[in-house]
């Protein structure tokens, strides 16, 4: 099967498609704005990196959010409650990690 790679950068790519399955890399929010608004950057980025690979949001299969603070979970969630498509969402889990920056 072949792979394909869009937006390559010099550490990683963006979209990684092998075979009928894409795969994206992680996303962070801009430093500065609180978690809603993060959180709805991210979202669209994730809509415009799917849309490039030929799919959208109703075809992910598993998402993992890792929060600098779970604190801001419900926040989080309020966004993405309007985001995900009903009857499509994914298999998800939520942590709490240190966030290294997009570079």
């Amino acid at each position: 099967m072949s792979i394909r790679r869009i937006d390559v950068g010099p550490r990683m790519s963006q979209i990684v498609i092998h075979g009928n399955t894409v795969y994206l890399a992680g996303q962070v929010g801009e430093p500065g704005g609180n978690v809603a608004s993060q959180t709805r950057d991210i979202l669209k980025t994730i809509d415009e990196l799917l849309a490039k690979a030929g799919t959208d949001k109703t075809k992910i299969l598993q998402t993992i959010i890792w929060l600098a603070d779970m604190s801001t979970f419900a926040e989080m969630n309020a966004e993405w409650d309007k985001w995900v498509p009903q009857g499509h969402t994914p298999a998800r889990a939520t942590g709490e990690a240190k966030l290294a920056g997009p570079e």
